[in-house]
C-alpha cells in the first residue's frame, strides 16, 4: 500500500522550514511552486499544499516503532510537542502542530 498524505499550508516557505525540523530533512522533492515532499519510506509520502482556504485543517497520525527516539531528535531540532498522550492499551502519542494549526502526530508502542 503507497500512502500520499496532504496537508495544506498557508506559507509554503515557512512550512518547508518546520516540517523539515519536524521530520529531520530537507523536502525529498518539489514537484512544482506550490507543493513540497518528504518521503518517510518507500511509498510513503507527507506534502505540505500551498492553499490557504484550507490551510490548519490537517491532521496526520505516523506510528513509528522508535517512539522516544523520534520524539528526542524533533525536540533536539527546536520543535517540541503540544501534547503528550498515553491511551489506556499504552500506546503513546506526541502531537505537534504547525503554525497553520495542522496536527502531525508521532504514535508508539506502549514503553
Amino acid at each position: 500500500m503507497d500512502l500520499f498524505a496532504g496537508i495544506p499550508v498557508s506559507d509554503l516557505e515557512r512550512a518547508k522550514e518546520w516540517y523539515s525540523r519536524l521530520l529531520g530533512a530537507e523536502p525529498s522533492f518539489l514537484p512544482n511552486d506550490e507543493e513540497a515532499v518528504w518521503t518517510l519510506s518507500e511509498h510513503r509520502h507527507v506534502y505540505v499544499l500551498l492553499d490557504a482556504e484550507r490551510a490548519g485543517g490537517g491532521l496526520v497520525t505516523l506510528f513509528v516503532e522508535d517512539y522516544d527516539g523520534i520524539v528526542e531528535s524533533i525536540a533536539e531540532r527546536g520543535v517540541e510537542p503540544t501534547k503528550k498522550e498515553t491511551y489506556s492499551n499504552g500506546v503513546r502519542k506526541a502531537t505537534f502542530h504547525d503554525a497553520d494549526g495542522n496536527e502531525i502526530g508521532f504514535g508508539g508502542p506502549a514503553a
